[in-house]
């Protein structure tokens, strides 16, 4: 199934510097798959804002600095230098957390000042993977977004309810949740992660200042078609679900038009293949090890490379209150296949693009080496 035809807008280039880029949606998982999956994370971002939707949840701060801990421990394994990487952790929201939670989190600090916990993570419950521990009204929250807006902190949302069909549960959680919500909080910080439709964008443009939203790398290349047409391909199953073209074409628009309001966030979710070739397959897309190289090609695509460094490293910084990093990588236009599989852990993990080809090459990354790291 052919992808979007190339643009002939953007002229020929052949390496491309940008500032080193940030992940504020990344799923690191846990115990011996964090390890495997830092080896992509670090070559590619210095900060990646963790998910905390782990079995069990981080829904305490507590449990928030284990993690993290963790996180930097499965550094020091691969012989990674914590200092080039920082992860941003989050809470994972119930009916039952209270604002002494978030007083507690909120005044946690890195020894650069930064916070160490930067967000909340809003799962409506049974939405996605491991959020049956998630919010069943969000009215049962309304104490606990009081203090968040408060004190500054961000509110991370998964922006579907579950009562809908699966392709218009992103709409229906803009009318039914988001607007009472941005009303009811008017200086709340907000980000719709991984939106996924043209009425998302639409509404995220509309909404004020304090309301942004991440995109993945697969929303932009990809359309419910690649997913079904021909035979179901498990590993594009995500949530939230690929969409109609017009809706990818409507993300790919709003990425690259230089607007502040969208940012980087690849939900890069990794499951071991033999969970995702189910009869009940898991949902989640493994981006990590090319997700700035499909980004690259997606900007290149419509003629907005010069766009890349700022959806990619500096809207999404801007909008959590964090300093823009000042080193740099370095992208090269050189194709190169992607592996079929990766080492997950104990098992392995099929990749976004498995065996396909990708045209743009880091050769300068994240770690300051001069090789693309597999």
């Amino acid at each position: 199934m052919a992808e979007p035809e190339p643009s002939n807008q953007e002229v020929s280039r052949t390496t491309l510097t940008i500032r080193c880029p940030d992940d504020f949606h990344h799923h690191c998982r846990d115990g011996a798959a964090t390890v495997s999956v830092l080896k992509h994370a670090y070559t590619r971002f210095r900060r990646c804002l963790m998910m905390p939707n782990l079995q069990p949840p981080v829904t305490t701060t507590k449990l928030a600095l284990e993690y993290k801990e963790r996180i930097l421990q499965a550094l020091h394994k691969n012989g990674q230098d914590p200092s080039k990487f920082h992860p941003l952790m989050t809470l994972y929201l119930t009916d039952k957390t209270s604002p002494e939670e978030i007083v507690t989190a909120s005044a946690l600090k890195n020894d650069d000042g930064t916070p160490t916990i930067v967000g909340c993570k809003y799962y409506p419950a049974g939405a996605t993977t491991n959020s049956d521990f998630g919010v069943t009204d969000v009215k049962n929250l309304y104490p606990v977004l009081e203090k968040m807006q408060e004190v500054g902190m961000m509110l991370c949302i998964h922006s579907e309810v579950t009562h809908a069909d699966i392709f218009e549960r992103e709409p229906v959680f803009i009318e039914e949740i988001m607007k009472p919500l941005v009303r009811d909080f008017p200086t709340l910080k907000i980000t719709m992660e991984h939106i996924s439709t043209k009425e998302a964008v639409e509404y995220v443009l509309s909404a004020p200042a304090n309301v942004k939203a991440s995109i993945t790398c697969h929303h932009l290349i990809y359309n419910r078609n690649h997913m079904l047409v021909g035979g179901i391909r498990p590993h594009l199953y995500c949530l939230p679900i690929l969409k109609a073209e017009i809706h990818r074409q409507a993300l790919v628009e709003a990425a690259t038009s230089g607007s502040p309001k969208f940012f980087l966030g690849t939900d890069s979710a990794p499951h071991a293949t033999h969970t995702k070739e189910s009869a009940c397959g898991c949902a989640g897309v493994y981006s990590a090890h090319c997700c700035i190289e499909i980004y690259a090609g997606a900007f290149e695509e419509v003629g907005q490379l010069d766009r890349l460094e700022d959806f990619c490293s500096s809207f999404g910084a801007d909008h959590y209150g964090l300093p823009r990093n000042t080193d740099t990588i370095v992208l090269e236009k050189k194709s190169w296949t992607v592996p079929k599989t990766y080492e997950f852990g104990e098992h392995t993990v099929t990749p976004l693009k498995a065996g396909e080809e990708v045209k743009w090459t880091i050769v300068e990354d994240n770690a300051g080496k001069r090789k693309r790291a597999d």
